[in-house]
């Protein structure tokens, strides 16, 4: 099957340039940015929701059996090519890492998502936080006057705290580009003074009462942190209005292309964790098609969103990490669709200090799937959140004790060196 070449200089590149360059901030500010970066600040996960297949993205064998209708295309890294339906994102792989060959035993949606965003398989008698409640957990909100963890676009199950506490759970932002929701007062300043006075009257009582259900409920912490928020100018993070019409239009005018691009604003405010979800990856049923519809959403919102990054030396500081619950079978089904295959598939790393036009991992071309062969040199999912943590300055192997009295770890793997960058930023 015939492969397609691209420039080596694509249109989002000529596009994004112009829209970027007088929003930069300062050079002095911008040198100052790239020496405090020895540690990434921020996470930013790209959590594509159902499963994406592999061989439709990062990994794809065309002309094969398993390869399907894909084809490839060349990218900015040497010898890595990628499927021919992420064209901007081949122009930006020489920010990122690939990697090919994660596994994973779990092929249930929920148990994947559990697992890949803990690190830890799912068990009945505990509930693991997500990697987003650790790390806003341990580096704390700072001067942030909104949410330091914060889920754009959420599908069920949606990230949370776990044996951390609800205190930790991801605040939830449905509609990015819009007003958040409920952060207006219905009624004029003097009533809702008035309503302010009576319901802190009514939390003394409680309080007085029952001391120990007060402090279990948090409501006294979560009415003045939301009354806060309602005042703050942070919240114009989570608005477009002054972004310029050609860099909105570069991120793609979808609901998942304005979450990566409030997901910047975000970071650059401060917020430690935003996950962005694209849903629509559950392709049993004509998965090619599948690909190329969700691809066609993804492509200039990712690569937009890392060059967007890049160009405000803001990616040093971010790490930003596209993942799946798992990957699709290697075989086509009768219905043209691929199933859930978490032996092997692939996830996509850039910035915070991670390799950058490098690729780990290696997957055969036709696969049997009754009986797959191990991927070479594959990554766990423990090892990719171990190394994230310590990337951000977090010790995984810190134990906490569970409100069961459970002693646990943060994460059960030590932080990967493969997987950093070495002393040249390769």
């Amino acid at each position: 099957m015939e492969s397609l070449m691209l420039p080596r200089r694509s249109l989002l590149q000529m596009a994004a340039a112009p829209a970027l360059s007088f929003l930069l901030p300062p050079l002095n500010a911008r040198a100052a940015s790239r020496r405090g970066t020895e540690r990434a600040r921020s996470l930013i996960v790209l959590w594509m929701n159902g499963g994406m297949s592999q061989l439709e993205t990062w990994d794809p064998h065309p002309g094969t059996a398993s390869g399907g209708d894909a084809k490839d295309v060349a990218t900015t890294v040497p010898e890595l090519r990628i499927s021919s339906l992420l064209p901007q994102m081949a122009e930006q792989m020489h920010h990122c890492l690939t990697i090919r060959s994660v596994t994973s035993k779990e092929g249930d949606h929920e148990r994947g998502t559990a697992f890949v965003r803990s690190g830890y398989r799912p068990e009945p008698t505990l509930k693991y936080p997500t990697l987003g409640a650790i790390v806003v957990s341990q580096l704390g909100a700072g001067k942030l006057e909104i949410p330091p963890y914060i889920s754009v676009s959420p599908r069920i199950p949606v990230p949370e705290g776990g044996y951390l506490g609800n205190a930790w759970n991801a605040f939830r932002v449905h509609h990015p580009g819009r007003e958040v929701s409920n952060l207006e007062a219905p009624v004029p300043d003097a009533r809702q003074t008035r309503r302010l006075e009576n319901l802190q009257l009514l939390s003394r009582g409680f309080a007085a009462s029952h001391p120990a259900a007060a402090r279990q409920t948090l409501h006294d912490d979560l009415t003045g942190k939301a009354l806060q928020m309602m005042q703050s100018e942070q919240l114009q993070a989570f608005r477009l209005d002054d972004e310029p019409e050609v860099l909105k239009k570069a991120y793609g005018d979808t609901e998942f292309g304005r979450g990566c691009l409030v997901a910047r604003r975000l970071v650059e405010t401060g917020v430690r964790v935003v996950e962005v979800t694209l849903p629509g990856f559950d392709t049993h049923v004509s998965n090619h098609e599948g690909h190329v519809t969700q691809c066609r959403i993804l492509d200039p919102a990712m690569s937009t969103l890392i060059n967007d990054l890049h160009q405000r030396d803001l990616l040093q500081s971010t790490i930003v990490l596209c993942i799946s619950e798992f990957g699709r079978t290697p075989a086509v089904n009768p219905a043209a669709g691929r199933d859930h295959w978490p032996a092997w598939f692939s996830c996509v790393i850039s910035g915070g200090g991670f390799r950058k036009s490098a690729v780990i991992g290696e997957t055969p071309a036709d696969v049997p799937v009754s009986d797959p062969p191990a991927p070479k040199d594959p990554v766990t999912v423990p090892e990719i959140c171990a190394t994230i943590l310590d990337q951000l300055g977090i010790d995984g192997s810190k134990e906490v004790t569970t409100p069961v009295g459970r002693p646990v770890r943060f994460s059960d793997c030590s932080p990967s060196p493969r997987l950093i960058a070495s002393a040249d930023g390769h």
